[in-house]
């Protein structure tokens, strides 16, 4: 459950892991507090960008209270957060959103799909799920060979890792892998662009299999008050009386049965 708490952290170690693509590790108490496909809010270090950047969890170390993010760059705001070093302090709104209901998958056969930048929360989630699923295979799409994190998955389950160009892995999306190796799990979470989450709630319908997606948006506030990343769902707000619902509250992540994509 989030908290939603404001704080001043530091900065244990940052680096570029790819092209564009950082690995930002800070020190903070809402490491012990947060679950898979949770998010929180970075703010830049520059006063010129005064919004919240989302960014989602990739891993967390209770023990040593850190929490990792791997993000990458998209306009003057995460450039800014790409120059913090270690030592250095940064503000934070954590934890935020809802995350994934990995008990579903109890002894269930599991397909943890990530694609580009919806990888990194995939990888916390894999984590988790091992002791819970029965079997769990990993989809992993990248544009082409410049990966990243993806040995990190392989404590968790079959790693299949596809490129759009045939580089490395399987040659196209993740749902032509699944469908080449025949897969047929009962439970699915993903995060990734749009076009592959619609294929993904359209697999889960054909197969009967229970979705749950990460859906990606800008957000400038993370706590549902601006209104500026809703969605469309199935259920009416008993406050606005329209089928919206808000992705950084009520999300990010979905029953794919729920939400119109």
């Amino acid at each position: 459950m989030s908290y939603r708490k404001k704080e001043t952290t530091t900065v244990v170690s940052q680096e570029m892991i790819s092209e564009g693509i950082f690995d930002l590790r800070v020190k903070t108490a809402a490491a012990s507090d947060c679950v898979p496909g949770q998010f929180v809010g970075v703010f830049p270090p520059s006063d010129a960008h005064i919004l919240m950047r989302p960014i989602s969890i990739c891993d967390a170390d209770p023990d040593g209270q850190i929490l990792r993010m791997v993000y990458r760059i998209a306009g003057e705001g995460t450039k800014g957060i790409s120059k913090l070093k270690a030592g250095d302090e940064v503000k934070l709104l954590s934890v935020l959103g809802n995350g994934f209901p990995l008990e579903t998958a109890k002894d269930k056969k599991v397909a943890v799909f990530g694609g580009g930048i919806g990888i990194p929360p995939m990888l916390y989630t894999s984590e988790k799920l091992q002791g819970i699923s029965k079997e769990t295979e990993i989809y992993l799409g990248y544009r082409n060979s410049d990966t990243f994190l993806a040995d990190e998955f392989k404590p968790c389950g079959t790693v299949n890792i596809v490129s759009e160009d045939g580089s490395i892995g399987y040659k196209g999306n993740v749902l032509d892998a699944i469908r080449e190796r025949n897969y047929r799990p009962e439970v699915i979470y993903a995060c990734g662009p749009m076009p592959m989450l619609r294929a993904i709630k359209i697999f889960a319908e054909e197969t009967g299999a229970l979705a749950y997606i990460s859906l990606e948006e800008r957000m400038a506030c993370g706590v549902g008050a601006c209104l500026g990343c809703v969605c469309k769902t199935v259920h009416k707000d008993a406050h606005s009386h329209v089928n919206n619902t808000r992705i950084c509250t009520e999300g990010p992540v979905f029953d794919a049965r729920e939400v119109e994509i």
